[in-house]
């Protein structure tokens, strides 16, 4: 419960951080637009104003060669006013006057029209730096919003990953010392008891036939037989528990074929196993490790889905090991996180130990299916 609640916290941090990037993302796009807006209206004013300042500069050339031809014509009329009538000098005394006033105050707009062209250019060069960091802004949130959505959501699949295997971790120290228990128990029960047994009985054995018959003694011995076969059987049975001897000494697939034959007959259960391929011997760690995928497919499939038919199909093939076990049993929904499913984690740890895939494939109510590929070169 703890855990989920970790989860869930987790979970909302990072959806209120894509959150609130995102929104920052969205300000800055707007804020970019604004500025886009803003260029292309001081674009068109820029052009209008360079236009306006080139025909300024036009008309005051024109008006300033009329200014000088005025002026000229004013010192000739000075020079020789008597003549000319008074009337006719001020005509040209005013009209070089208006040309000179016209002059100055054109050369004036010009010169506000030059200065607000290069207040736009300036103004245009700030915007241009702004929507480029502007984008370059949006890049990098960009690239942010896809570490928060895919990497950082990875990180916490990493991280429940993590705790899953400390769990397991934990849960293999915890299943050593059941087994250590277990071992103990049977031992003292079985064969210890046996052997005490054993003991007490050749005991009696000496007795018998220091005092009794030489039958009676050879009765005595017949059961002390039995009892240390019986004794033997069931250590061989504690260490094939433990490690079937026939893993070493016959291989992978026969030592499949006899645990199926046992476990379907002890627990009636219908299994099937079939081998297909080559049947060379493989390296050690790859019998090892399939047996026990074996052994907990099929455990899985009795205790916790009540299958009434499992099969079990080995292809031994030239690059890989491919293993397939389908059961009848009442199935699942891999969708669905379960619950110290240390079962199924203990067989993903181990084909990912080898480089492998397990797929796993169940339907409520039809069973489930479940498939191991291991690359293997064949020597």
């Amino acid at each position: 419960m703890v855990q989920k609640m970790e989860e869930k916290a987790l979970d909302y941090v990072i959806d209120e951080m894509i959150d609130v990037v995102q929104k920052s993302k969205d300000e800055i796009f707007n804020i970019s637009e604004e500025a886009r807006d803003e260029h292309e209206n001081l674009l068109r004013e820029l052009k209008e104003t360079k236009e306006k300042v080139i025909e300024h500069i036009n008309d005051g050339d024109a008006l300033e060669q009329k200014v000088k031809y005025s002026r000229q014509r004013l010192s000739e009329v000075s020079k020789y006013f008597d003549r000319h009538s008074e009337s006719e000098i001020r005509a040209v005394y005013e009209n070089t006057h208006m040309m000179q006033t016209e002059l100055a105050m054109l050369r004036q707009e010009e010169k506000g029209l030059r200065d607000r062209r290069d207040d736009l250019e300036r103004r245009l060069l700030t915007l241009d730096q702004t929507i480029e960091r502007a984008e370059g802004l949006a890049s990098k949130i960009s690239v942010i919003l896809t570490y928060l959505n895919d990497d950082f959501k990875q990180v916490n699949e990493m991280i429940e990953e993590a705790k899953e295997k400390q769990e397991f971790g934990l849960k293999i120290i915890e299943a050593q010392e059941d087994e250590r228990r277990k071992i103990s128990r049977e031992i003292h029960d079985g064969p210890a008891q046996m052997l005490a047994n054993i003991l007490l009985r050749s005991e009696l054995v000496d007795r018998t036939f220091r005092e009794g018959t030489v039958d009676d003694a050879l009765k005595e011995i017949k059961s002390v037989r039995k009892m240390i076969r019986s004794s033997l059987y069931e250590v061989r049975r504690i260490i094939y528990d433990l490690r079937p001897m026939a893993l070493d000494d016959l291989g992978l697939i026969p030592t499949i074929k006899k645990y199926v034959a046992t476990i379907a007959d002890y627990n009636d259960t219908e299994i099937e196993f079939s081998s297909m391929g080559f049947q060379k011997r493989l390296n050690q760690k790859y019998e090892i490790a399939f047996f026990r995928l074996v052994q907990e497919s099929i455990q899985n499939a009795i205790k916790h889905a009540d299958a009434t038919l499992i099969k079990v199909k080995l292809e031994v093939g030239t690059k890989d090991l491919l293993m397939v076990i389908n059961d009848n049993g009442k199935g699942f929904d891999p969708a669905l996180k379960r619950d110290k499913s240390f079962g199924l984690i203990g067989m993903r740890e181990r084909v990912e130990m080898l480089n492998g895939k397990l797929t796993i494939n169940s339907t409520i109510g039809e069973g489930t299916k479940i498939m191991i590929k291991v690359p293997y070169e064949l020597s």
